[in-house]
């Protein structure tokens, strides 16, 4: 055989013997402790403010991880808040932000994913700068009011966020 053949075979002989480098993914997820309290903190936190809101709070994949229909609030308050934390979990941003960039690209094609909705409400739950969920809340008059009480229940659990 001639050297350069010996080498080619010996490089793949190499290739095929060595294990295949895959790594798993490492992350942090949202525990049902943490996502009881911040539904529980947000709903709390706007009826003490005069507010009837349900409150849910959504994990890394957009799946629920707690939601409450809160005391007095329409039927649709549940489905709203969970569109809004799926909104601020999938784009990374405030629900709010979903409406500005809406207002700017009226024809902006994502918001008609299922599950998205241009509507203030929705805060995206982070560890450093990585979103690892979010929570909204749907009921109060304006999307402000929902998005304050939403804050709430993040900054109540904001040192077990690390």
């Amino acid at each position: 055989m001639t050297t350069r053949l010996t080498i080619l075979l010996a490089g793949a002989a190499v290739a095929i013997a060595a294990p295949a480098s895959a790594q798993l993914l490492a992350h942090k997820d949202i525990s049902a402790s943490i996502a009881i309290t911040i539904v529980q903190t947000a709903i709390e936190t706007c009826k003490a403010n005069g507010y009837a809101v349900s409150s849910t709070v959504v994990g890394r994949n957009g799946e629920i991880l707690a939601q409450v229909r809160g005391d007095n609030t329409g039927p649709h308050t549940t489905e709203n808040s969970f569109r809004k934390a799926y909104t601020a979990r999938t784009f990374r941003i405030t629900s709010g932000e979903m409406v500005e960039r809406v207002k700017k690209d009226p024809t902006m094609g994502a918001i008609h994913l299922t599950n998205i909705i241009a509507n203030q409400g929705a805060l995206p739950i982070k560890v450093g700068d990585e979103v690892i969920g979010a929570a909204g809340a749907s009921g109060a008059p304006g999307g402000e009011k929902d998005e304050a009480c939403v804050k709430a229940g993040i900054d109540k659990v904001a040192d077990q966020l690390k």
